[in-house]
């Protein structure tokens, strides 16, 4: 058994000896491969660098040839840039030569004419500017009469391309808008049945026409005219609301203070619900919609204003209808053209109460109450302080005009016709060279008779336009007035 363990012990000696002996030969082995795969990847990084040193080498002499052909190219290109230099300085050197040359020049060329001109001057014995004065005149001598026949061609052939195609429009317009003659008036006075009424209205020692005052705010005359009561206010509106007052009561009967109130507030809402009624039906006659309640109050207010005798609504709807006709013939835009025409004149429905010229009132409201630029503008403008720049404000200002200047439609008093008769007359007269002037036809015409001495033909056709534009500036007229400057020249002789 102990042999046995000793053989067993023996034995794993052995064995471990043998393993050991194993390893140490695999180790041995593995050196030697590695030796020679270190020597192998030796050889190979040596020949690499040799690859790579001779590569650098042959680029190194690629960059250096390269380097020495740019050197090559600059040196000439500096050698050409100094050529090039060189000429220049050689040609500024001619061109200060020439320059100076050309200076001396134009001295002796000055030198030359002055001389020239002293001898012309003196074979002339005229100087340069009488010598200039005279051609020119002689010149306006030789084409004065090309001139005027020029001139009275160009007019006569505008006039009468405008004068056609103005009359069709407006014939066109006026044919269609055709409205009556003569426009209702603000009545301002109330009729006395009898002469019970009138006292009921006084009261005793006037407290009923006291209260009436008081309450209206309008002034009331009994005694200046039998058997009518005489309104006297400012505010058209106030004046229509005692009208109204006093009918109310004198159809009731009973007059004292309180039933003067009742009354009074009875008038003024019916007088309101009107105004508002007129402002909506004018607006719905012409077209024009979306305005503000404030706007269409104020259009409706205008039905107790009137300007010259014509009822202001009345003008400013027939306005709208002859501008909706014009826009639409010449293109212009229709609904800015109504609606400024219906808002033109808003401004005399406060003129009592704000201060200023009612277009520029009627303006600024319009703005207020959100109506756009154009129309504004077109407003602003239908009176001649402000320029009109779009074609709706011209249609604006040219039927204001129509329907102010028509037939019936403006009470003008005689003397202040004659005496705008006068100083059309007047404003002629003024110009030198007028013999005579007259105004005709309701002065829608002025004619002016000249000294034929004194105003040649050129200068006649100037003074008609002088005239005019005058006329323009002075004067405050409906429609337009004609200008007609008579030239007549006249051969007397007498046979003995």
């Amino acid at each position: 058994m102990i042999t046995g363990v000793i053989a067993a012990v023996l034995g794993i000696a052995a064995g471990a000896g043998g393993f050991f002996a194993y390893e140490k030969m695999k180790k041995a082995g593995v050196n030697v491969k590695a030796d020679k795969v270190i020597s192998e990847a030796k050889k190979e990084a040596s020949d690499i660098i040799l690859k790579a040193t001779e590569k650098a080498k042959e680029d190194e002499q690629s960059r250096r040839k390269e380097i020495k052909k740019i050197e090559s190219r600059v040196e000439e290109r500096e050698k050409s840039l100094d050529e090039k230099l060189g000429e220049i300085v050689k040609r500024t050197e001619k061109l200060g030569k020439s320059e100076s040359e050309v200076e001396a020049l134009k001295n002796e060329i000055r030198d030359i004419r002055t001389k020239q001109q002293e001898k012309l001057e003196k074979v002339a014995k005229l100087s340069r500017d009488e010598a200039k004065t005279k051609l020119l005149d002689m010149t306006e001598k030789d084409i004065k009469a090309d001139l005027l026949g020029l001139v009275a061609k160009l007019q006569k052939d505008t006039e009468a391309e405008a004068e056609e195609k103005a009359q069709m429009i407006l014939a066109t317009a006026m044919e269609r808008i055709a409205s009556e003659s003569t426009a209702e008036r603000t009545v301002s006075s109330v009729d006395l049945p009898n002469e019970e009424i009138k006292g009921r209205i006084i009261g005793k020692e006037g407290r009923n026409i006291q209260a009436i005052q008081r309450v209206t705010g309008v002034d009331i005359m009994v005694d200046d005219t039998p058997g009518v009561i005489v309104l006297s206010s400012f505010d058209p509106v106030r004046r229509q609301v005692a009208r109204a007052t006093l009918e109310i009561l004198m159809k009731d009967g009973r007059i004292h203070p309180s039933s003067i109130e009742s009354a009074f507030e009875k008038a003024q809402k019916n007088i309101d619900k009107e105004i508002q009624r007129a402002g909506e039906d004018a607006a719905r006659e012409v077209g024009v919609v979306g305005l503000s309640p404030e706007l269409i109050r104020l259009i409706g207010e205008l039905k107790f204003r009137t300007s010259y005798g014509q009822n202001v609504l009345k003008h400013s709807t027939e306005m709208a209808q002859l501008a909706g006709v014009i826009a639409a013939e010449i293109g212009a835009d229709v609904q800015i053209t109504k609606k400024a025409a219906l808002l033109h004149d808003i401004g005399k429905a406060v003129t009592h109460r704000i201060e200023g010229k009612h277009h520029h009132i009627s303006a600024e409201l319009a703005q207020k109450y959100g109506i756009d630029e154009r129309t504004v503008h077109a407003i602003a403008a239908h009176h001649e302080d402000i320029d009109a720049t779009t074609p709706e404000a011209v249609i604006i200002r040219v039927t204001d005009s129509l329907s102010s200047a028509r037939p019936g439609a403006r009470n003008v008093s005689a003397e202040n016709f004659a005496e705008r008769m006068r100083e059309l007359e007047n404003v002629a007269l003024a110009f030198n060279g007028i013999d005579k002037a007259y105004a005709v036809s309701a002065g829608r015409e002025i004619r002016v008779m000249v000294v034929p001495e004194k105003v040649d033909d050129l200068t006649a056709v100037k003074l008609a336009r002088d005239i005019a534009n005058k006329i323009e500036a002075t004067m405050s007229y409906p429609g337009t007035i004609k200008v007609d400057v008579i030239r007549e020249t006249r051969a007397t002789e007498y046979a003995k």
